[in-house]
């Protein structure tokens, strides 16, 4: 999770040259009573006049707080706003949790949850849906291809696999002009499915969610494809067999 911790401590140095724009939000106790974070924010704006936090909590341990920065991730500090620091933060009294990537993942339900379906493409069972896992795709990426092709088993089980547009070249690249063709065509299943198997599908332009969800998944913590998240907000990166799939979500395989 070193990365993570990284990433966060650029993002705050980052503020220091003044990009971003001032949000703060009042948090919560753990007893649900109003947390004042005017001091830490204050002194936080005092030595980072331009930094963005968008709410402040208390973690579990006395005296150290949670700050959220959006999409730039979540540091931890101290009541007085004197120390900060980023890296996850795990209990360990009854069982080994990593409390910080729970926060992650109510993050990142919430917001994969306001995606409409309709900007999906969608490959449901034909009979009951007993859970759903959206995934972040490529049309050029190897893997992205070989979980495209466990599909009808992962619907076999019950899975529908809502798919969301991640061309990994950028957007204005062949890549996405290929993926958004599909996204853009008649019957985007149909479309989506011809062009992982290599086949060169017309050329379509319009209006479409590309952008958007490229957007997403970089403020979901995707860095490659595929990318499949639960639907309780876990990521899980790379290609996983549809057996395996479903053990990690929790259904029975067989």
């Amino acid at each position: 999770m070193l990365h993570r911790g990284l990433r966060a401590l650029c993002v705050l140095a980052f503020c220091v040259l003044g990009v971003h724009g001032q949000a703060v939000e009042a948090g919560s106790t753990a007893e649900g009573d109003a947390l004042d974070a005017a001091p830490l924010i204050a002194h936080l704006q005092s030595k980072m006049p331009n930094l963005r936090v968008k709410s402040v909590s208390e973690s579990p341990v006395a005296g150290v707080f949670l700050v959220d920065l959006g999409d730039a991730g979540l540091v931890y500090a101290t009541a007085d706003g004197h120390y900060l620091f980023a890296g996850d933060l795990y209990a360990t009294k009854d069982e080994f949790i990593n409390l910080t990537e729970n926060r992650r993942m109510s993050r990142r339900a919430q917001l994969l949850g306001g995606v409409p379906r309709g900007d999906m493409v969608v490959f449901s069972p034909v009979g009951e849906t007993k859970d759903y896992v959206q995934v972040f795709t490529d049309v050029d990426c190897g893997y992205c291809r070989k979980l495209h092709l466990e599909v009808p088993a992962l619907n076999a089980m019950g899975i529908e696999v809502r798919y969301l547009a991640y061309p990994r070249a950028g957007l204005g690249t062949p890549s996405y002009t290929k993926i958004a063709s599909a996204w853009c065509a008649k019957n985007p299943e149909e479309a989506l499915t011809a062009v992982k198997a290599g086949q060169v599908i017309p050329a379509v332009e319009c209006e479409n969610p590309i952008a958007s969800q490229f957007d997403l998944g970089r403020k979901v913590g995707v860095s490659g494809t595929p990318a499949i998240i639960t639907s309780s907000g876990l990521l899980l990166p790379g290609y996983m067999p549809a057996g395996e799939l479903a053990k990690a979500i929790g259904l029975d395989a067989g």
